[in-house]
This record gives structure tokens, sequence and C-alpha cells, in this order.
């Protein structure tokens, strides 16, 4: 058990450090579209269109990514930050505990995001995007909007590196 925690663990952690270069380059990304928008509307009367787009999808990109990042760090809002350090049976209920209250908030993101009514994958968050177009930019809308399930499924990996290695510790304790 100890072995699948490790690996879990460091493939956890390793899509972590991409998580967080992905939400550096897209709040950079952010960041760029902002300023080129105030620099074009009010030096050179002439702001793009697409900029204000650009900048709203990336601050997207750029939060999920981070809420994933927030979660493997625990940086996350907790409500009982000392319970984070519980040896133990109390740390595996605890961890279990809050598993299961963030189980119970991604799954139903995750399922209508790949899913719709009746199970249909047309009907689902990403099937209707497929079709649509970004308004300013000749870009499918599903370029951004993969980003929540992307994000989600990132802290599904980490709930369940947390969950196993919580039961690899209690395993080892005993």
């Amino acid at each position: 058990m100890r072995a699948i925690a490790d690996r879990l663990n460091r493939l956890s952690w390793g899509l972590n450090r991409v998580a967080l270069l992905g939400a550096a380059l897209t709040v950079a990304v952010m960041l760029a579209a902002a300023g080129w928008q105030v620099i074009a509307r009010y030096l050179l009367n002439q702001p793009p269109v697409w900029t204000e787009e650009l900048a709203r999808f990336s601050m997207v990109w750029g939060g999920l990514l981070g809420a994933s990042c927030a979660y493997r760090l625990r940086r996350d809002p907790t409500l009982f930050p000392d319970a984070l350090q519980a040896p133990g049976v109390r740390g595996l209920i605890f961890t279990l505990t809050r598993s299961l209250g963030v189980l119970s908030f991604i799954l139903p993101i995750l399922w209508f995001s790949l899913l719709g009514p009746g199970a249909d994958p047309a009907r689902g968050y990403l099937g209707r995007l497929f079709g649509r177009q970004a308004e300013t930019m000749d870009v499918p809308m599903v370029v951004f909007g993969i980003a929540i399930p992307l994000a989600f499924a990132l802290i599904l990996f980490h709930v369940l590196a947390d969950i196993v290695t919580a039961l690899a510790n209690h395993g080892t304790a005993e």
C-alpha cells in the first residue's frame, strides 16, 4: 500500500507542478491582455475587441488551475486546520471526511461537464460547447470550457492520493 501511495503522491505533485505553471502562464496572459487593452484604449484610441475576452478566459483558467494547486498544497479554506495534522485514527477520519466533502462537490461537476441528461455526452457542458465559437476570437468555446473538468479532475486525483496516503499511513502506524 505504501508503494502505491508513494507513486500516487509523486504523480499528484508532478501534476500540481504542471498546473501551477499553467496557472502562472494564464495569469500572465490575462495581465498582458488587460495591459494591452488599457494601452490601446487610452494611448492609441483603438482598443482591440478580443483582449477583454482573452483576459476573462485566462482568468478562469488561472483561477481553476490555481484552485487545484491550492487544494494540493493545503492552502484552500479549511474549517478545522488542526485536523490536517491529526495522527492515527482521528487523522484518517478527518482525511476521509474532508475527502467526502470535496468529492460531493466535484463529482457532480465532472459528471455534468461530461454527460448531460440521460447520460448523453452531446448534452453535457463540453458537448454543448463544441458547437459554439467565442464572440471575438475565432476559437471554439470548448478550449475555454475544458478548464472546468480539467481542474476538477486534478482535484479528484489529489483527493485519491490523499485517501491512499492516509490509509497507508494508518496501516503502518498500527
